[in-house]
């Protein structure tokens, strides 16, 4: 595996001062963004089924094992209240479980029999879109994650980091990172998860772009739970069309401090 390969670039770095070892990382990391670039058409693709899904009543699961399931968990986590999603229709699985997020379950990753359980237990059903994500590409959990939805009609998705990857063979919706040797060689939270927190990230997004959940570029769909979500809502409705803040309060509570129903009412008044 590429991702498993010592990176010649950096065979020296146990060996150089503090600033030295940031410089080294730091230009690894610069590889990434155009790694990443390099793979939007795949992305897009992915989106697309994603849209397919969320429109349809449908869900998005991600499944992941240690760094790719912690990624997941955070972009399917912070989802429903940036844009006001349901937090059923985008959840993500990580081999071990949810302690898993917190404290390293390696060995879990190896069990494809806990693959299927966790298949079983998250009820997915033809329609949702499944996404494996994996940075070596062969974790047997979430390849029998992957097999099981397949299985069942799902559709699915992976996002790897090794060509001709067991999952690979899963899927023909196949996001590809070429992220090659690490800094440390096999440590894959580094560029591997960098790219993969990148795709994330964009694909997450983009969906919800598509679905209607952003106006211009503020989040208009959004959950408004504190004060500081008041003020962000105050303030989008003042910059996305214009009104003073007094007609922004007006319009945020005579919409339950929807923001997405004051900017509708607001074009509808001509503000």
């Amino acid at each position: 595996m590429s991702t498993e390969m010592i990176n010649p670039d950096t065979v020296r770095i146990s060996e150089v001062g503090t600033e030295e070892i940031l410089r080294l990382i730091n230009n690894e990391d610069k590889k990434v963004p155009d790694i990443v670039a390099a793979c939007i058409p795949d992305i897009a693709k992915l989106v697309e089924e994603g849209v397919k899904a969320l429109s349809s009543g449908h869900r998005i699961i991600y499944c992941g094992a240690g760094t790719s399931g912690r990624l997941g968990v955070v972009d399917s986590a912070e989802c429903p209240p940036t844009y006001g999603l349901d937090p059923s229709s985008f959840t993500a699985i990580i081999a071990g479980g949810p302690g898993a997020v917190f404290r390293a379950a390696e060995g879990c990753e190896d069990s494809r029999e806990k693959g299927v359980e966790a298949f079983e237990n998250a009820k997915c059903t033809a329609g949702d879109l499944v996404i494996g994500i994996s940075v070596s590409g062969q974790a047997p959990f979430v390849c029998a994650f992957m097999e099981e939805a397949a299985k069942a009609g799902c559709t699915v998705g992976a996002i790897v980091n090794n060509a001709d990857c067991p999952m690979s063979k899963l899927t023909e919706l196949l996001v590809f990172a070429d992220t090659g040797a690490e800094v440390v060689m096999g440590s894959t939270r580094m560029k591997g998860g960098s790219s993969q927190k990148m795709i994330l990230n964009m694909f997450s997004t983009a969906v919800c772009i598509r679905m209607g959940y952003v106006y211009k570029n503020f989040m208009v769909n959004m959950q408004v739970s504190n004060s500081k979500l008041r003020r962000r809502a105050i303030f989008i409705m003042k910059n996305a069309v214009g009104v003073d803040e007094g007609n922004a309060v007006r319009l945020l509570e005579n919409n339950a401090w929807y923001v997405r129903g004051a900017v509708e009412q607001a074009i509808r008044e001509g503000l």
